[in-house]
C-alpha cells in the first residue's frame, strides 16, 4: 500500500517528467541527457514505492542505509549539473563575444566608409555570409 509520503514523491515525479517532456527546453537536450533523465526519474519513483529494495544495494556497495546511498548519488548528480551549466555558460560567454566582436568591426566599417568616402565599401553579402557562419556554429553546438 502507498502511503501518503510516497503518493506525494511520486506525483512530484509524474510532474517533472510531464514538464520535461512538455517543456521548450527539452528539444535542445542531447538525447544522452535525455534519457539519463528520465532514468533518474524512473530509479526515483522505484525508490519510492520499493525503499527496502535500495536498502538491499547499498549494504551490497558498502553503504549502511538506502537513504545515504540516494545522497551521495543526489551529490554525485548535482555535481555534473554545475559542471554542465558551467561549461554551457562559458560556451555562450564565448559566443557572444565572438558576436559583439563581429557587429563592432562592422559597425568600425560603416562608420569608416561615411567619413572616407574612398574606402572599400562593405558588401551585403558579406555582412549576411558572417551573420549565417555565426548562426551555423551556434546549431553545430
Amino acid at each position: 500500500m502507498v502511503n501518503v509520503i510516497q503518493f506525494l514523491l511520486l506525483l512530484s515525479v509524474v510532474a517533472v517528467l510531464f514538464y520535461f517532456v512538455r517543456s521548450q527546453h527539452g528539444v535542445r537536450l542531447q538525447a544522452s541527457k535525455r534519457l539519463a533523465f528520465v532514468a533518474f526519474l524512473v530509479f526515483t519513483a522505484y525508490a519510492v514505492l520499493r525503499p527496502d529494495d535500495v536498502t538491499w544495494v547499498a549494504h551490497k556497495v558498502g553503504v549502511g542505509r538506502g537513504a545515504d546511498l540516494v545522497l551521495y548519488a543526489t551529490v554525485v548528480a548535482f555535481v555534473f549539473v554545475v559542471i554542465n551549466f558551467y561549461l554551457r555558460t562559458r560556451e555562450m560567454e564565448r559566443r557572444i563575444t565572438e558576436l559583439a566582436r563581429a557587429v563592432a568591426l562592422r559597425d568600425a566599417e560603416i562608420l569608416n566608409q561615411h567619413r572616407l568616402p574612398s574606402a572599400p565599401s562593405v558588401q551585403p553579402d558579406a555582412d549576411e555570409a558572417l551573420l549565417a557562419a555565426v548562426v551555423a556554429e551556434g546549431r553545430e553546438r
